[in-house]
C-alpha cells in the first residue's frame, strides 16, 4: 500500500443546490450568474451540509485489479472520514481531512501521517484518484474562474465550462474543461489538461440514481491518459444527505478507532 505515491486525479466530490433557469446566453450578467450557480452545484453535489456513502472503488492496471469497499463521512466542505471496509488487507485504513490538513491511518502500524499540501495532487491507496479528489481541497466555486466555452465535437444538450485556478494556488491542472447537462447540470465529463494544454485525465459521470431526493450520477470513472490500460471506478452503493453527523467523527481520536 502506498499511501503517498505520486501519481495523476477526482474526484470529484459535490450538492444539488439552487438553480437558476434564466438563459445561459443572456446578454447581460444574468449569464455570469447562472455559470457560478452551475460551478456551485457541480462542487457540491456529493456533499450538502453533511452525508454518508458507501462506495466501492476499482482499480485496473494491465498487471492487477483490485477492488475497496468504503464508508465516507462529510460535513460541510471541509470536513472528510473515510474507512476502508474490504479487502481484510486494507481493512481499517482511514483518512481523516479537516479544512485543509489531512492524516491518513495506518491499522498495521498503528500509525498516523499527516499529508502535507505538496503531497495533495499524489495517488489515493493506488488509484487514479489524488488525495485532493477524495477530500476535496481544492473547490471549483472558489479557488477557479470559469467561462461557457465552445467544444468542437460538443452535444448541443451539454454546457461546456472552462474553469482555470486563480494565481497562487499549487494545482497541477493548467484548465479544466467540465460539461455538464443542459436539463439539470448533472456532470457527464471532465477534462484535466496541464499547464502546457496536454489533455491527462478524463473523468465521465453516468448511471444517474436518486438516493433520497438528491439524484447523482452513481458512478464516476478516470482515464489517466498518460498511462495505457489504468483506470479507476467509484461506484456509489448507499448515500445520504443532510444527516446528522457527531462532530467527533472527525477527530485524530476517532481515526485510530477501529469502529
Amino acid at each position: 500500500m502506498e499511501m503517498n505515491r505520486k501519481s495523476g486525479l477526482i474526484l470529484i466530490l459535490f450538492a444539488v443546490m439552487f438553480v437558476f433557469p434564466a438563459r445561459l446566453y443572456a446578454a447581460d450578467s444574468t449569464a455570469q450568474l447562472d455559470v457560478n450557480e452551475i460551478i456551485k452545484k457541480v462542487d457540491e453535489l456529493y456533499r450538502s451540509k453533511s452525508s454518508y456513502t458507501e462506495m466501492e472503488m476499482e482499480i485496473v492496471t494491465p498487471h492487477w485489479e483490485r477492488t475497496l469497499a468504503m464508508n465516507v463521512w462529510t460535513k460541510g466542505m471541509d470536513r472528510t472520514f473515510i474507512r476502508i471496509t474490504a479487502p481484510k488487507k486494507e481493512s481499517g485504513v482511514a483518512t481523516l481531512r479537516i479544512k485543509n490538513e489531512m492524516w491518513n491511518y495506518l491499522p498495521k502500524t498503528n500509525k498516523v501521517m499527516k499529508i502535507p499540501p505538496s503531497m495533495m495532487m499524489s495517488s489515493w491507496m493506488g488509484s487514479d484518484f489524488t488525495n485532493d479528489d477524495l477530500v476535496k481541497e481544492f473547490s471549483l466555486y472558489e479557488d477557479y474562474t470559469y467561462e461557457l466555452i465552445d467544444v468542437e465535437g460538443g452535444c448541443e444538450d451539454l454546457y461546456c465550462i472552462k474553469s482555470i485556478p486563480r494565481e497562487g494556488l499549487p494545482v497541477v491542472w493548467g484548465h479544466i474543461i467540465i460539461a455538464v447537462r443542459k436539463s439539470d447540470y448533472l456532470p457527464v465529463w471532465q477534462k484535466y489538461y496541464d499547464e502546457k494544454g496536454a489533455l491527462m485525465r478524463i473523468w465521465s459521470f453516468s448511471e444517474i440514481k436518486k438516493f433520497g431526493d438528491r439524484k447523482i450520477p452513481s458512478v464516476m470513472e478516470i482515464v489517466p491518459q498518460h498511462k495505457k490500460g489504468h483506470k479507476t471506478i467509484m461506484r456509489y452503493l448507499k448515500a445520504q444527505f443532510d444527516i446528522k453527523v457527531d462532530k467527533d467523527m472527525f477527530s485524530l481520536r476517532h481515526l485510530r478507532s477501529a469502529k
